[in-house]
């Protein structure tokens, strides 16, 4: 019998463990936890814990103990459990309850079961047992199988021991009344611990699950965003577990921890949420007058009314007494012109080369050269202004205006991740995501941030935002560049202040682009 001495000393090692377990947060480690305190506070050789499955209808087999025998199986860092541990049903095939196996009975009751010996036990089917005696030698004598109880009352999981051992004699001895009112509390307490971590992850899956519904929604409306937005994350974090790795230079004393690597990743997974604003015809514009449709169609529309005109133009000359011959060599010379000058606004439309001044004027000028007549009768130039302001940009295919407005994204981001409530190990997501536009030598957007202002995490995601950028091969308006390529831009872009050069040097020299590449680009990008 428990001494009133012995009994103080469990309840002071029940209070510890129940500050002990409330501050696990890996629910693997918890429920090993849970099962050695038990064990130890009853001085149990074996023990098995049990989670209820989510479909309620059996009990999983998570940790598996026995001290005198070895056995280790479950838990953090231990081996997995055979395949023999098979799931226990709580129901029979006919839908009655399983009341024959102990375990099964006490989480369908909530009732604790203690056996002083299973070979005298005639309630409860221990045939499973005595054969594990019988292959190993083993003597399973006392069990005691302890509801988990959660603050509802609901009983979430089961903790089974195994032979409890006199602390002084060594000999094998039944459970104790005050064994098992440690063990229930303890269970209880787990119980509510597990719950706790449990809600906690469910949390975080929702959260995570959001993250991913807003990615969704991106990559639904742009699926070239989209792709930037999954890619742009797993860059960020090869880069930053380099950093991590790195022991001399000027980033020697930069360290990752668990919860930092989760905050840069939910970062880096929003850095670009603010798009789920953008219109999409901007999103995407793939060739300078395209809108939610490409209108150089229409261009070479009028170009075709232009061509009838001529041709009408032509027989109405024949018909006032011009020669036939004459009249029609003039209506071809302008069709060829017609046909050269669509084929020049074809080409100008792609974006894909710099337009020179010589270029740009002579935009300005077909758009008033050329007049046609549209369905009511009215003469009309062949470009209209926006038409010409498009055509004539000099480098891809976005205006001024476009630009800012896909500038804005980052600016919406901002505000969008500000409103939201974070959690303390989440607090910094809104700076790590709203600074990847920034450039180390304040010229960058939206708050013309220096290099001294910004985090290193934030100068992480602007290095592989660019760099996912350059190498992307879902662009409507580019063509994927090689890494060797890529790396000589990024080169230009440390040289002039534009991305954080120390973070450059680690994200060459640990090969971060070829680690990437391997993964994410075409084998002709990779000629390195």
């Amino acid at each position: 019998m428990d001494t009133v001495e012995s009994l103080y000393t469990r309840l002071e090692q029940l209070n510890d463990i129940g500050t002990s377990l409330s501050g696990e947060h890996d629910i693997d480690c918890l429920l090993e936890k849970i099962l050695l305190a038990v064990k130890g506070i009853t001085h149990a050789d074996g023990g098995t814990l049990y989670t209820l499955a989510p479909d309620g209808r059996y009990l999983n087999f998570r940790i598996v103990r026995t001290d005198s025998l070895g056995i280790a199986y479950g838990g953090q860092g231990r081996a997995p459990l055979p395949g023999h541990f098979k799931d226990l049903p709580l129901y029979l095939d006919d839908g009655q309850p399983n009341d024959h196996m102990v375990a099964a009975h006490v989480a369908l009751s909530g009732e604790t079961a203690n056996i002083p010996d299973a070979y005298e036990e005639e309630r409860f089917d221990f045939s499973g047992t005595r054969r594990f005696d019988s292959a190993t030698g083993y003597r399973s004598t006392s069990f005691l199988t302890v509801p988990m109880k959660n603050h509802e009352g609901e009983v979430i999981g089961v903790l089974q021991l195994l032979n409890a051992v006199d602390p002084d004699t060594r000999v094998v001895r039944a459970f104790t009344p005050g064994d098992q009112r440690l063990a229930e509390s303890l269970g209880s307490q787990a119980a509510v611990a597990l719950t706790n971590r449990q809600l906690i992850a469910q949390l975080e899956t929702l959260f995570e699950s959001f993250v991913q519904l807003i990615d969704t929604a991106i990559d639904e409306k742009s699926p070239y965003t989209g792709g930037h937005c999954a890619r742009v994350p797993e860059l960020t974090m090869l880069l930053a577990e380099a950093v991590n790795r790195t022991t001399e230079g000027p980033l020697a004393d930069f360290s990752l921890t668990d919860k930092d690597r989760y905050e840069l990743r939910i970062a880096a997974l929003l850095h670009d949420c603010g798009k789920i604003t953008t219109p999409v015809h901007v999103v995407d514009k793939a060739t300078k007058l395209e809108t939610i449709f490409d209108r150089v169609e229409l261009v070479a529309a009028r170009f075709a009314a232009l061509k009838a005109q001529a041709q009408a133009e032509m027989w109405r000359a024949v018909a006032g007494g011009e020669a036939e011959a004459a009249a029609r060599e003039r209506c071809e010379a302008q069709c060829r012109q017609m046909e050269e000058d669509l084929a020049f606004v074809r080409q100008a439309n792609r974006g894909s080369e710099r337009m020179d001044d010589a270029a740009v004027e002579r935009v300005r000028e077909m758009a008033t050269r050329y007049r046609w007549v549209d369905a009511q009768g009215a003469e009309q130039p062949l470009l209209n202004d926006n038409e010409v302001e498009n055509l004539s940009i000099r480098a891809g295919t976005l205006t001024a205006a476009e630009r800012e407005v896909i500038n804005h994204h980052i600016v919406a981001t901002i505000q969008m991740l500000e409103k939201l409530p974070w959690p303390k190990h989440l607090a910094r997501v809104p700076e790590y995501a709203g600074g990847h536009h920034e450039r180390m030598d304040g010229k960058g957007y939206p708050k013309g941030l220096k290099r001294d202002e910004m985090s290193l995490q934030a100068r992480m995601m602007g290095i592989a935002d660019i760099f996912e950028a350059l190498t992307a091969s879902d662009r409507p308006y580019k063509a994927p560049m090689r890494l060797s390529q890529a790396l000589k831009i990024m080169q230009n872009f440390k040289d002039n202040g534009h991305i954080d050069p120390d973070l450059y040097d680690v994200f060459v020299a640990e090969q971060v682009p070829q680690k990437y590449a391997q993964k994410f680009l075409a084998e002709s990008q990779q000629d390195l």
